[in-house]
């Protein structure tokens, strides 16, 4: 629970993404504006890039509801869009350490998580990541 930050009851509850799979679509919701307020705050403390991460709250909601990652990947597009993944995913205590060193990465980082299929970076790498999981999986060596 982060007691610096803006109130987060339902966020506080989350530190894996199993755990959205108790709550309901009005405390998904809710979820998802306690997420979009504690990526405010951490970046505001922290520096980073705060509008792709805010323009994807709703859909790490949603694709965290919905898929069972790490067992199902999630490909983000730009390592910028996965600070509210990275949130959801057990790293929340050590999010006010994003892009320091010793911290977390400002990508997905695959020595970082198990949640992080590949090392995101700059656009359009997610493609060609997300084509080669695919192909593995058809060939049946599943990554």
């Amino acid at each position: 629970m982060m007691t610096d930050g803006p109130a987060t009851p339902i966020l506080d509850r989350v530190q894996q993404p199993s755990d959205l799979a108790s709550l309901d679509d009005a405390q998904l919701r809710l979820l998802a504006d306690e997420l979009r307020a504690e990526t405010i705050d951490i970046v505001s403390r922290t520096g980073g890039h705060l509008g792709a991460g805010l323009g994807v709250v709703e859909l790490t909601v949603a694709l965290h509801a919905v898929f069972r990652a790490p067992r199902d990947k999630i490909v983000w597009d730009v390592g910028h869009q996965c600070y509210p993944h990275k949130i959801l995913t057990g790293r929340r205590d050590r999010m006010r350490t994003l892009r320091m060193g010793g911290g977390l990465s400002g990508f997905t980082k695959r020595q970082e998580s198990a949640f992080d299929p590949f090392g995101a970076g700059h656009s359009s790498t997610s493609i060609s990541a997300a084509l080669g999981f695919a192909m593995a999986r058809e060939l049946g060596g599943d990554p």
